[in-house]
């Protein structure tokens, strides 16, 4: 099996930031998390990226404004530009998952669920169907969602019938919500 080429990679890697952040430049309210994602994103030393995402939630759309960005953060904003433009060129959620990536986003969306937000239930449940349809551990993971909104915090437990990348997936994002509950 070939490897996809490295744009395709960095935009499988980042699939679910850059939907998002064409989310919220479309109707802000629809990502309550995207502040504490972007922070994360600073606090692992994504200064520019998240830079040139501020500036495209300001109204920036000019692919030029970004042109001293290195590859991956211009492969990056590049794509949500074209996201922004056209939904259609947006890169498939449904490809494999990375766990580091996809659990502080997961965590924080069960959290905010269960402090009452109702934008971030919203979307929670609009992935679960998403994750729902690619089958396979994301069915799985889509199946657990609600359980971890009410508060179920037993990973292997979640976890049982996944592959070794999905029990990977659930033991971070139970790790992260115990980070976050304990704030």
């Amino acid at each position: 099996m070939a490897l996809p080429d490295k744009t395709e990679q960095i935009l499988q890697a980042h699939a679910g930031l850059i939907h998002r952040v064409v989310m919220a430049a479309q109707n802000p309210e629809l990502v309550p998390d995207l502040e504490q994602i972007l922070n994360q994103a600073v606090e692992n030393g994504w200064t520019e990226l998240v830079d040139a995402i501020r500036r495209i939630l300001a109204g920036e759309r000019d692919l030029g404004a970004f042109a001293h960005l290195d590859e991956e953060d211009g492969t990056i904003v590049e794509s949500i530009l074209r996201g922004i433009q056209n939904p259609d060129t947006l890169p498939d959620l449904n490809t494999e998952i990375d766990p580091d990536l996809a659990a502080p986003g997961i965590a924080s969306l069960v959290h905010a669920s269960r402090r009452g937000n109702t934008e971030a239930l919203q979307l929670i449940a609009q992935m679960a169907t998403q994750m729902l349809k690619a089958g396979g551990d994301m069915a799985r993971l889509a199946a657990i969602i609600r359980p971890l909104v009410q508060g179920e915090r037993d990973a292997d437990k979640l976890a049982e019938g996944m592959t070794e990348k999905g029990q990977t997936l659930v033991h971070k994002i139970v790790a992260e919500l115990n980070r976050l509950e304990a704030n």
